[in-house]
């Protein structure tokens, strides 16, 4: 039970960091970009062909696969997402999703359609057993960087200059603007960011979850279960949601396998009956 609580939390961390971009740009940002998972595939597919086959090490992979996915979402914002902000939230869903498809398309005809893990260092692998617990090592690692990730987004999002620019963006674009904070540079930052902390969960992900071109379609309805349950006002709660998540899918899948597929989405019926404005709705009161 103890095995299935640690493997959870990994798992859960691991959706956070790869929903965490999207909480940004949806809940701050108040942009619906379904192609976000196409960052966090990138993501993977860089630290794929850097580690599998050019021979970098894991570590050295993370770093590049975050500015990768980061830069790539800054050219696409600055060049196709800037023009869709105004727009519905319809008109978003569509354009996005169309991104999504093309993604797909791209990557099955560049890199093939088989599924692919990165190889690990040999010290990640396996795993070894604190007072009767099972502890795989790679895991431990995920929830040791996703925890200081969570943690550096919630500080700088609540205590740096630029959160605040953000927030006041946010709220009301005509006065910030009069304020003198350059809107677009701010929005054009946090989407980057956004992707790049999608490309970094990619890349993390991409031992235990796999990489293959349908990826940004299998994983989409996770990010925004993630972002939905835990309200999209805060940081707080799809860090929470994306925990409840991973441990109810975990466990899930362990003790009623035939169902197990389908736990996760009664979790996000119970509480959206509950709370239909997500976990963390108060803070929307503010």
């Amino acid at each position: 039970m103890l095995t299935i609580l640690f493997d959870g939390i990994a798992y859960g961390m691991l959706l956070f960091v790869l929903a965490s971009g999207l909480a940004l740009t949806l809940g701050l940002m108040n942009f619906v970009n379904l192609a976000h998972g196409a960052f966090a595939m990138a993501g993977g597919y860089v630290t794929v062909i850097l580690v599998n086959r050019s021979g970098f090490g894991f570590f050295t992979a993370l770093p590049i696969a975050f500015l990768a996915s980061a830069l790539l979402g800054s050219l696409f914002e600055r060049t196709l997402y800037a023009r869709v902000y105004g727009k519905s939230h319809l008109e978003q869903v569509l354009f996005t999703i169309g991104l999504v498809f093309m993604a797909v398309a791209a990557v099955d005809y560049f890199l093939g359609s088989q599924q692919q893990f990165a190889q690990l260092p040999e010290f990640l692998q396996g795993q070894f057993d604190l007072f009767g617990v099972g502890i795989g090592r790679y895991r431990l690692l995920i929830i040791v960087l996703c925890g200081v990730l969570t943690v550096a987004l919630q500080l700088l999002l609540s205590y740096t200059r630029f959160g605040s620019r953000l927030r006041a963006a946010v709220d009301d674009q005509r006065v910030a603007r009069g304020l003198g904070i350059n809107v677009n540079a701010i929005f054009a930052v946090t989407f980057a960011f956004g992707s790049g902390l999608a490309g970094l969960g990619g890349a993390l992900g991409a031992e235990i979850l796999g990489l293959d071109p349908t990826f940004p379609l299998k994983f989409m309805i996770y990010f925004l279960i993630v972002v939905t349950v835990g309200g999209t006002t805060t940081i707080t709660g799809p860090f929470l949601a994306a925990l409840l998540l991973g441990i109810g899918d975990v466990a899930g899948k362990y003790y009623v396998p035939k169902f197990g597929a389908f736990v996760i989405y009664t979790i996000m019926i119970v509480v959206l009956i509950w709370r239909p404005q997500g976990l963390f709705a108060r803070a929307a009161a503010r």
